[in-house]
This record gives structure tokens, C-alpha cells and sequence, in this order.
């Protein structure tokens, strides 16, 4: 009788990939079969797309085959996911076929929806009104900001959870130093509207992207719920009533879980994310289900620093399961982000669930400062980019940090 398992992941973007790429090196062939879906072979480096409206990057440097970035021995199948049967362990393919598994990982990530906001895809948009999520829409934010110089630059985040909440505000400040550099920056007006109470969801942190975003007389406003947005009269329009005009609105769309959760019964929640064990990163949906990335329902940031740091708890919980044990090597929420700040300066922060970013140094007493200004920072989120490709996805470990959160370097504060 045959000892093979047969493993399948759902998305071949970050998180399916590295994993995927890990437990590859870690079991052989007849031991474990993995078989990985996506819907296209378009890998995007999506940390890229915040450049190409500014002219920092081409699309062509960020965008690379997803077949070509597994191991050999990872069966990889081109097709959309119509459903999970939880209870069969099967997967439902757009192709017709379907995939028997023992363990399931999840790795679909989080899904644009524009058409979920009143007005957002209607006239205007890709005229006056876009977002620089997807590659359509920041190669056409280039396009319009080669011809862009005077008027009133919006930038609209409609509603939380989001991919890298920081982005919004990254370009925001890249808005600053491009319109700069052209020389028409006192002729555009930049107002970032956010519903949040404050510029970013962590107190240290927003106060001082508050006080950048004053620097660089960018204009804030906190807790603005849009309902709609009119892309003929160029007006954000909140369900209070509230109205801000712009001549270009750059808005960041509700996010959700990918369309085939909502077609497979209790596999996920009402926004179409996976319930997840916070620490082990197994569903609460059936044992033999595990989740990684931005697919999960987890109080952490949808980055790709997560993914990372998630992807090594996740392997080895999986291995556990995989021999009959129980998954019990915890993730303890550990995010960092690279905000470029613009004029080849970024900040850099790093916390988890149960801590706040604070001042110091990553990744110990000596290292890239934090919640500061500097240019190695910048040089550290542009040099990330060899590593996402040939590091990363991989499946190599980065000698010196580990998935949890350093605290040695950091400035905690003191306790009262």
C-alpha cells in the first residue's frame, strides 16, 4: 500500500509558490505529490506596481512565468478554481478536472472588487479615475500622469482590509517627488482620504506618517466612508453626503477572497477569507486545511513580508500534520514594511500582533533604522526585489532572520 500523500495548493503567487518550493526540498517524490492551480502564468511582482505610474520601473522588469519559478517535480495546472468540496477533499477545476488531496493549502491571496463601490467602474474610470493595484490601471496612471500638471491629485483607500496597507500612502509621498521633480508641484494639490482615523492603522506609526504626509503638505482626511464615486463629475461622494472633488482619483477598492470561496461551502467568511488559527496557520474550516498569505481572515497585514515570514511556521506545521502530529509551531503576527517617502528616501517598520512599530534598528542593534527617514531604506526596498526572485519564492531561509519578531535593537517604550 503506497505511503504517497498528495498535497495541493490553490495560488501560485508568493505564498503558494515559496511553499510549495520548501516542501518540494523537504520530501521527495514518492512521498508527497504536490499539484499547484492558477489561473494564468503571470507571476507580478505586485510591490512593482506602485513604480510604473512614476516611471521607476517598466512592467516588463516585474512580471515573470509562474511555472518557471517552481522546483521540478511541482505539477503546475493552468486553469481557474471553480470550488472546494470540504467534506470529498477534492478541488474543482474551470478546465473540467479535479484534484483528490490529504492536505490542502490555500495561497489565493486577496481580490480586487471595484465593482462592489457604487460609480467606481463606470464613466471615468481609467479616464479620471483609477488605481495602480493591477497592472491595467498604473500603465494607464502613467500614461495620464505624462500629461498631468495642475489640479487635484486624490488618493482614496475605500475600506480596510487591503494589499500592503502602506501603498496608498507610498503613493502619495512618490506623488510629491514626481510632481516635484517636473517642477508643477506647487500647481497640484495632493489630498489622501482615508477612513481610518489616521493616516495608517498603528498609532506610532500613523503619527508620524501625519506628520510626513504635513511635510509634504499633503492634505489628510481621516474617516471618510466613500459610497460613491463619480467618475463624469469627479467627486468622491461619502454615504454621509460629504463631497471631495479631484481631477484624478487614484482609489484602492474593497478587497475580498477569491470568487471560488464563495462557491464552496463553509470554506470561508462572508468576505470570502479562510477562518485561520492565528498562530498555526491551520484552517478552523477542517484539520487538513492550511492557509498562507492574504487568503487567511488573520488581524496582520496582507504583505508580502507576512507571507514570508508565515511561509516557514506554515511549512513546518504542515510537515507535523503530514506525519501525524499536531501543528504546533507558532506565527506571531511579524510584519515589516519599506514606506518609500520619496527622493530616494523610505522608512521602515516592523512590528506584530501584539506590538507596535517603534524607533531602533532591523534586524537587531545594528541594522536599517526604523520609523526614520533614510536612504538605505530606500536601497533596501529597491534591492528587495533580486531577493523576492531568487531568495524568496526559492524557498531559502535569509541567515540571521527567522519568521518572529526581533526585539533586541528596538527603543521599546517605557511601561507606565
Amino acid at each position: 500500500m503506497s505511503d504517497l500523500k498528495k498535497l495541493v495548493i490553490l495560488g501560485a503567487g508568493t505564498g503558494g509558490t515559496l511553499a510549495a518550493n520548501r516542501l518540494r526540498k523537504k520530501y521527495k517524490r514518492d512521498k508527497l505529490q504536490i499539484d499547484i492551480v492558477d489561473q494564468n502564468n503571470q507571476h507580478v511582482y505586485q510591490p512593482g506596481l506602485l513604480f510604473i505610474p512614476f516611471g521607476l520601473t517598466d512592467p516588463d522588469d516585474i512580471v515573470r512565468k509562474r511555472d518557471r519559478q517552481l522546483h521540478k517535480g511541482i505539477n503546475y495546472h493552468q486553469t481557474a478554481i471553480s470550488s472546494v468540496d470540504v467534506d470529498a477533499n477534492s478541488v474543482s477545476l474551470e478546465d473540467g478536472s479535479s484534484l483528490q488531496y490529504d492536505v490542502l493549502l490555500i495561497a489565493t491571496g486577496a481580490v480586487l472588487q471595484p465593482e462592489e463601490t457604487e460609480g467606481l467602474t463606470g464613466p471615468g474610470w481609467m479616464e479620471t479615475v483609477f488605481t495602480f493595484y493591477d497592472m491595467e490601471g498604473s500603465t494607464a496612471l502613467a500614461e495620464k500622469f505624462d500629461d498631468f500638471e495642475s489640479g487635484h491629485l486624490v488618493i482614496n483607500v475605500i475600506d480596510m482590509p487591503i494589499k500592503c496597507p502602506v501603498a496608498p500612502l507610498e503613493f502619495a509621498f512618490l506623488a510629491d517627488w514626481y510632481f516635484t521633480d517636473k517642477g508643477v508641484r506647487d500647481d497640484v494639490k495632493i489630498t489622501y482620504v482615508t477612513p481610518l482615523d489616521g493616516a495608517f492603522t498603528k498609532p506610532t506609526a500613523s503619527a508620524t506618517l501625519s506628520s510626513l504626509l504635513e511635510e509634504k503638505n499633503i492634505d489628510l482626511v481621516t474617516e471618510f466612508n466613500t459610497g460613491e464615486v463619480d467618475g463624469e463629475a469627479c467627486k468622491l461622494i461619502g454615504y454621509d453626503g460629504t463631497e471631495i472633488d479631484f481631477d484624478i482619483a487614484v482609489v484602492i477598492p474593497l478587497h475580498g477572497g477569491a470568487e471560488y470561496v464563495n462557491n464552496s461551502p463553509d470554506l470561508g467568511d462572508e468576505l470570502g477569507f479562510i477562518p485561520t488559527d492565528n498562530a498555526t496557520l491551520q484552517s478552523k474550516v477542517r484539520p487538513n486545511i492550511f492557509v498562507l498569505g492574504d487568503a487567511a481572515d488573520l488581524p496582520a497585514s496582507k504583505a508580502g513580508s507576512v507571507t514570508h515570514f508565515e511561509g516557514e511556521v506554515l511549512v513546518e506545521n504542515m510537515e507535523r500534520f503530514l506525519d501525524g502530529r499536531e501543528p504546533d509551531v507558532e506565527f506571531d503576527g511579524h510584519a515589516n514594511c519599506f514606506i518609500e517617502t520619496g527622493f530616494s528616501k523610505a522608512l521602515l517598520i516592523d512590528f506584530n500582533y501584539e506590538n507596535e512599530p517603534v524607533t531602533g534598528h532591523y534586524p537587531g542593534l545594528i541594522g536599517l533604522p526604523l520609523l526614520k527617514e533614510s536612504r538605505a531604506n530606500h536601497l533596501g526596498k529597491l534591492m528587495f526585489q533580486s531577493f523576492y526572485w531568487h531568495g524568496l519564492l526559492p524557498g531559502r531561509d535569509i541567515p540571521g532572520i527567522g519568521p518572529n519578531m526581533p526585539k533586541s535593537g528596538k527603543k521599546q517604550p517605557v511601561s507606565s
